[in-house]
This record gives structure tokens, sequence and C-alpha cells, in this order.
């Protein structure tokens, strides 16, 4: 894998919530747009909650993974927030599969 990007919260940066979530969701859909894409998005944390139904950035979560995205979320962080039978785009992985990749990447970019 060479571009990998790690999602550890529902929300992009710290401060105002309602902020954070338009901010994500500005991020996500740039990048679902752009030609380059990242060859991984891992989640995990409060992260895995994008991934699932009812999330506000569901479409461009979707539209990476459709892309070829390959976009996984903690299993683990699926468990703590109830969201097994809710997830919606990607695939729940582990964090053996997670360490390998981050550890593989040339580039991992934290958001």
């Amino acid at each position: 894998m060479k571009k990998v990007i790690i999602i550890n919260s529902e929300f992009f940066g710290r401060g105002d919530d309602g902020l954070g979530e338009k901010l994500m969701g500005a991020f996500l859909r740039k990048l679902w747009a752009k030609e380059e894409k990242p060859d991984a998005i891992i989640c995990y944390n409060s992260g895995v909650k994008l991934m699932a139904k009812g999330a506000s950035v569901l479409d461009a979560m979707m539209g990476l993974y459709e892309a070829g995205v390959d976009i996984l979320a903690c299993g683990t962080c699926v468990e703590f927030y109830g969201l097994n039978s809710d997830m919606q785009a990607g695939r729940i992985s582990n964090m053996d599969e997670i360490s390998a990749i981050l550890m593989s990447a040339e580039s991992v970019v934290t958001i």
C-alpha cells in the first residue's frame, strides 16, 4: 500500500462537533471527487461511525469504497459502539490486518 488515511474520530479536528462534522463531510467528498485516491482508509474509535447506517458522510464513504479504496473498520470499535448490524460502507477488520497495512504503507495520514 502506498497511501493510507487514518480516521480516528467521527469529527474532523477538535473543538465544535458541528463544525467537525461539516469539515469531515467536506474532506471525504473532496477526496471522493479527486482522481488520485488513497489505497486505504482505516477507521477506528468513533471514526467507525462514518461507515454506519445514518452517517451524514455515508455517500462519500460508499463512493470511495466503490472507487476501489479499501475502507476498514476496527472490529473492536464496531463492537464497542454496537454497530455490527449497521455497517454499510467498507468492511470490518482486526488489529492484525490494520497494523500490517500501516507498517507496509509508504505514507500514513491521520485525520
